[in-house]
Formats: C-alpha cells, structure tokens, sequence
C-alpha cells in the first residue's frame, strides 16, 4: 500500500530556549512524510519555489520520498518565523509569516497518484484541501489535520472536510473552538457527529485520547525529559498513524492502538531537535528501541 500527503512544505526559522536555527526544512507535509516513511511508499504533494534549497530535495530522495507530485513555481517558498518560550512549548508564537507562491497550489497528479487509496490532508487551506481530495479518485482512507486559523476563518469549508474524512486529528484547543465545548468527550462526540468514525485528540506533553465507532482508548506521550523544538510533533504523530494504518490495511482497535504508539514513539525524538534534524536521521532500529520503552512505561507487565 501506499499513501499520499497534501500540506505545507516550507522554509523554518525557529527560536526557542535551546538556541535560534534558520533555514531549516519544515511545513506539515514534510513533517509527516519523514515519520510515514518508516512504513509505506509516500508520495508528497505541495508547492516550493524556485529558491527551495536543492540540499533539502536531496533529503526527500535520500529517504525514498516520492516529490514528483510538489508544484515548483518562481518566486519564494513558504516560510515561516516562530519562536517558543520555555514556559509554553505547547504553543508557538508566530513572528513572521511569508507565503510565497503557496496561495498558487493547484494539484497536479499522475494517473497513478490519483488511484492511491490513503489520503492525507495535512495542515493548509480547507480550499486547497478540498481540491486536491476532488482529484482522488475514491480513497479508502482518508485522515485530515487543520489547525485553529482555518476553523475562524473557513470554517463552512473545513466542516465539508470533515463530512469527508475517516480519521479526523485535532489538539484539544481546536475540539473546543470547533464545538464551544469544553469538555474533551463531549467535544470528540460532536466532532465524531460530523461524519468522521475516529476522532485522534492530541494533547501534547498529556499525550491522546482516540475515540472510535468501537474503542476508546488513551495512551501517555513518551517521557521526554528535554524539549527542544516542538514544531511539527503533530505532523509527526500524524505520519506515523497513518503511515502504520496504510501498512496494516486495515484500521481496527488493534491496528489503531500500535499504529498510535508508533506515532507517539517518533513524535518524542521529533521534540528532541530542531526541525527535522532528529526525525531525518532516525532508524527503525532506535524507533522499535523506543517503542519497547514505551510500551514498558504504559505496562510493565507486556
């Protein structure tokens, strides 16, 4: 099996406690495609300018990431300037924002890319979003991001969106923006009401809860003891959800619970570096290291 991915492939410059990195690779579909990998062909979609750094194009290659799907126009790659206080490493602040040629993403897929049956919709616009699922061709899997911008600002396209999805990942602040429910159950039942047969609720540092037609499940975050940089843990967590359900080929409690384990165990090196420095170089030796680590802290008994 394989999966696609539409998002944000970008240039970071991120600052936080441990330091100031510029011109890092980043953007949600970046993030994602460097955890999936580690379980199905990725094919990623997006759009980079003329000056998206060659370096960076290497690395996708590298990692057997399939780009033939990326739109290269002239102009400026999407980048984006955060930094993050050491008080608040749940939140980022936004210092600067340019966005280059990403408001001329039109989808541009083979024949091939549009029979592929695993969608991901990374973090971009609903409009874009909806695009691009318009030109797949009956996926069986479709899972779907968003962040707190789009629910205030496009929320009657991001609802379509939703209605579409089969796996919905949303953080605890945006379950309750998106149903002005403060509840976490209460929220993933409405949010579930909309169409989608799992809600994946990501609550950071306090890990997630899963909520499905036939499970409900919880499981910690992996005991980091330093944070780094916490940008694209998320996309991260996503990838490995995802990546693991379009290996398995089928999505059950049992799949769900080791595909989140999975994603939860490569999202904890992902905080441990700037970027994608850690996530790049990972192993599916130290990622299955890890995973016995987690699964140890959650029960020793296993």
């Amino acid at each position: 099996m394989s999966l696609i991915a539409l998002g944000t492939v970008a240039i970071d410059n991120i600052k936080t406690s441990d330091g100031e990195k510029r011109g890092l690779l980043g953007g949600s579909a970046s993030h994602f495609s460097m955890s999936a990998r580690f379980f199905t062909k990725v094919f990623l979609s997006g759009i980079i300018g003329s000056d998206f750094p060659e370096k960076y194009k290497q690395l996708f290659r590298q990692k057997k990431i399939d780009t033939t799907a990326i739109v290269v126009k002239p102009g400026k790659t999407f980048e984006w300037d955060g930094e993050y206080k050491k008080e608040n490493y749940n939140s980022a602040i936004t210092l600067k924002t340019e966005l280059g040629v990403i408001t001329e993403y039109k989808p541009k897929l083979t024949k091939e890319q549009k029979n592929i049956a695993h969608v991901f919709l990374a973090n971009l616009d609903p409009g874009s979003q909806l695009a691009f699922l318009n030109e797949m061709n009956s996926p069986k899997l479709i899972g779907l991001d968003s962040m707190n911008l789009w629910i205030t600002n496009n929320r009657p396209e991001l609802l379509k969106l939703i209605r579409k999805a089969h796996i919905y990942f949303v953080n605890d602040g945006e379950a309750r923006l998106l149903t002005d429910e403060h509840n976490l159950l209460k929220a993933a039942k409405v949010l579930k009401a909309l169409g989608p047969k799992i809600i994946i609720l990501k609550k950071g540092e306090h890990g997630v809860i899963v909520f499905g037609d036939n499970c409900q499940f919880a499981f910690p975050a992996y005991p980091v003891e330093h944070v780094v940089d916490p940008t694209g843990a998320g996309d991260t967590f996503a990838g490995g959800v995802m990546g693991y359900l379009s290996k398995a080929g089928r999505v059950n409690e049992k799949t769900l619970r080791q595909a989140v384990l999975y994603a939860t165990t490569i999202a904890s090196f992902n905080v441990e570096g700037f970027g994608l420095a850690n996530t790049s170089a990972l192993t599916a030796h130290q990622v299955e290291g890890r995973l016995k680590q987690l699964i140890n802290f959650i029960d020793p008994k296993k």
